[in-house]
């Protein structure tokens, strides 16, 4: 008899590719979780694993668009406003693009619009504004939710679902294992927040700023979770030198990343033997 698990992908947003070479990892296993989690670049790598995609898949769809300048300017230029009336919206905010359109012109038609033909059973995280919560998507409209998850501050629009305003799922639960925690043998989670560095040749401008407090705020709530209980498998990749936006760098942080690869498949087989070898006495 095997284990059962589950897995829970943290947000980060571009540092959240490394995800990629978790789902890689799990088929090289022949494991199918059970149950996902996901908050925000996390979510979508969850949707796209829930879907059915593997990880060689996966990795292939994004540098297919990621490595290529012109082909995200089409798809950027694809997700711009059809008209004036919706740039002006809730006010002129040219700097806050809006999410959904984005990741409708950059997901893989293989996600589905609805949680409910996806094949693994996937739990989304985002923040209710006005409620002042954390709000768990697994439910209804799934590129909706998505968009909610990723919806960073500043950067994106917020959502309106379900007549609630929702923004980035990582700002109540970068990583949500406790989602997924009983519901299956064993919880694997990937932490890909990172936390502000050095550069040594400037000073940290005031995007900088915000996006290093945001993650310093989130390494504060990973380890308050983190001391009320523990994932059986935490990984936190190598990504604190890549900025949240750095799509465009997806080789470079699937390089720098490539060694959670095999210690994914390690400690797994370590927790599965563990699990199931006879206690000596």
């Amino acid at each position: 008899m095997s284990p059962t698990f589950s897995i829970a992908f943290g947000g980060g947003g571009a540092r959240g590719l490394a995800h990629i070479h978790v789902v890689e990892a799990f088929d090289e296993l022949g494991i199918k979780p059970v149950a996902i989690a996901g908050s925000s670049i996390g979510a979508i790598v969850g949707a796209a694993m829930a879907s059915g995609m593997t990880g060689r898949e996966i990795r292939d769809y994004a540098r297919s668009i990621l490595s290529r300048r012109s082909e995200v300017a089409s798809r950027m230029w694809q997700a711009r406003p059809d008209s004036f009336a919706d740039l002006m919206k809730g006010g002129l905010h040219v700097s806050q693009f809006n999410v959904e359109r984005i990741l409708k012109a950059f997901l893989p038609e293989i996600i589905p619009s609805s949680f409910a033909q996806l094949q693994i059973p996937l739990k989304v995280t985002a923040t209710d504004y006005y409620g002042h919560k954390l709000a768990v998507l697994e439910e209804g409209d799934l590129i909706s939710a998505l968009a909610a998850s990723a919806a960073i501050p500043a950067v994106f629009r917020p959502v309106t679902r379900g007549g609630r305003v929702l923004i980035d799922g990582g700002i109540y639960n970068p990583v949500p294992f406790d989602l997924v925690d009983h519901e299956a043998d064993i919880v694997v989670a990937i932490d890909v927040v990172g936390a502000p560095v050095e550069n040594g040749l400037r000073r940290p401008n005031s995007v900088d700023l915000m996006f290093g407090a945001t993650q310093l705020m989130m390494q504060s709530i990973i380890d308050s979770k983190l001391s009320q209980s523990r994932p059986d498998i935490l990984i936190r990749p190598p990504v604190s030198k890549f900025r949240v936006l750095d799509f465009l760098k997806i080789d470079a942080v699937m390089k720098e990343t490539a060694s959670i690869k095999d210690e994914v498949k390690r400690r797994v087989e370590e927790a599965a033997k563990a699990r199931y070898e006879p206690q000596k006495h």
